[in-house]
């Protein structure tokens, strides 16, 4: 285990204690647990509300910072292309003949959009008065090329910013001066063990809510939340046992696991093992990472063997289905890798799940300058079917404004717990405006991720 002293952390087993129980062998990966955050300083609240902050802001980070644009599978042949937008800024990402570029969507002439949204394209063809380029970013067509002897068509390439991939995900970075992306990501490419890039998206949800994407992001960083906003979850989610991993070395990706099938220290004196194991299938499903849906018991829960517990009985059934929906073998896969959230944070609003329990990813942007509104998207990756070819990716499902998440059948069991968790939110965007306090107080260890995640920011803003 790479362990290092931290802050201090709750009463009863910590997510290690459950992995030594764990009745497979746990990956490394899990064994990380490493903590640095003792700062108590407090957040300054304008970095949610104010529009100076957020100009700032989107000028000395968001336009140089690496930033997931949109997964592989969402451009697989020459000429399939997505736009990106952060801020006021747009890019055609595309995949071309030599790799996957991303162009500033500006024509050069008049400054046009290029393109207004995603699709296939021969060429790069501006509607206006159709300066034209080819798929390489060089100029192919410049009409009326007689009243331009001042302008050399060879300085008319695109410009672009930077590419590159993880695992199936394309990252872009505005800044031609940034570092390379494996250089940001730090050792968050060795902790990642999961194949998320054998998987395509099925499902890809979004939603804009009147809220800062600081907000609405930190609500998905901690468990500390759980037991006032989640109660009917405790009996068999340890919440407060939950670890985060975060640390001034690494600032460019934090980590937290919620072990599970475990109750809550909170409620842990009143529940037994069969209580863990009832309330679980009461409350939640089993997500199949293979197709996308929901898992049930079939008819009479299992029983816990003498000595065993409820979470051991829960990832064998785990493992049972899994292999019978797959076809995929399950069996030598941990506890924790098929029960727990394993969720990542890559710098500034990527959030990958790791482990089979689930194949979820979250991404949060500001929508434009304003610091009251983002985008919210929630992406499932799936295994294709054994044997058939690999489905397209799904298209992005808008969830309305009068909608909930609750009304979005592809998102299953997430879609009320998005509710809640936004409903808490929008709240606290209106309440750091009536506030008369500075600042927002965090705790030092179940909300560390967030404490590292305004550090990191803070070392752009200040440069």
């Amino acid at each position: 285990m790479t362990a290092i002293a931290g802050p201090s952390r709750s009463e009863g087993p910590s997510a290690q204690d459950y992995l030594d129980r764990d009745s497979k062998p746990v990956p490394a990966s899990l064994r990380y647990n490493r903590n640095d955050q003792l700062d108590s300083t407090d957040i300054p609240i304008e970095r949610y509300i104010s529009a100076d902050f957020a100009r700032v802001e989107m000028e000395k980070m968001w336009y140089r910072a690496w930033q997931m644009a949109c997964v592989e599978g969402d451009i697989p042949e020459v000429g399939d292309h997505i736009v990106y937008e952060i801020g006021d800024r747009s890019y055609i990402v595309i995949r071309t003949e030599t790799g996957i570029r991303a162009y500033v969507n500006a024509c050069l002439h008049r400054a046009r959009l290029i393109r207004e949204r995603g699709g296939n394209v021969p060429e790069l063809r501006c509607t206006f008065h159709g300066f034209t380029w080819n798929l390489d970013g060089t100029m192919k067509t410049l009409p009326c090329a007689w009243d331009f002897p001042h302008v050399d068509p060879a300085d008319l390439t695109l410009p672009e910013a930077k590419v590159d991939t993880w695992r199936g995900f394309v990252f872009i970075n505005p800044d031609p001066d940034s570092g390379s992306l494996s250089d940001f990501l730090g050792n968050f490419v060795d902790q990642w063990i999961w194949p998320i890039e054998t998987r395509y998206k099925a499902v890809h949800v979004a939603k804009k809510l009147p809220l800062n994407w600081k907000a609405a992001q930190e609500a998905f960083m901690e468990t500390y939340h759980v037991i006032a906003t989640h109660p009917q979850i405790l009996t068999w989610t340890g919440d407060s046992n939950s670890q985060y991993d975060a640390t001034s070395d690494q600032p460019h990706w934090n980590r937290m696991i919620n072990v599970q099938g475990v109750p809550s220290p909170h409620v842990a004196d009143f529940v037994d093992e069969q209580d863990v194991l009832e309330s679980f299938y009461a409350a939640r499903t089993f997500y199949s990472a293979d197709t996308g849906r929901d898992l049930q018991s079939d008819g009479d829960l299992p029983e816990i063997p003498e000595g065993s517990t409820a979470r051991a009985v829960l990832a064998e059934e785990m493992r049972k289905q899994l292999t019978k929906v797959s076809g995929r073998d399950y069996s030598q896969y941990s506890d924790s890798e098929l029960l727990d959230t394993v969720q990542h944070t890559v710098f500034p609003n990527f959030h990958p799940w790791g482990g089979f329990k689930s194949n979820i990813v979250y991404r949060w942007r500001p929508n434009g300058f304003d610091p009251n509104s983002c985008i919210f998207e929630t992406l499932i990756m799936a295994d294709p079917p054994q044997g058939q070819p690999v489905p397209p990716s799904a298209p992005v499902r808008w969830v309305a404004d009068d909608e909930q998440f609750t009304d979005v059948a592809e998102l299953g069991l997430l879609g009320p717990v998005f509710d809640q968790d936004i409903d808490n939110m929008l709240w606290v965007q209106r309440g750091m405006k009536a506030t008369l306090k500075k600042g927002l107080t965090l705790a030092q260890y179940q909300e560390s991720r967030i404490r590292q995640m305004h550090q990191t920011l803070s070392t752009y803003i200040e440069e």
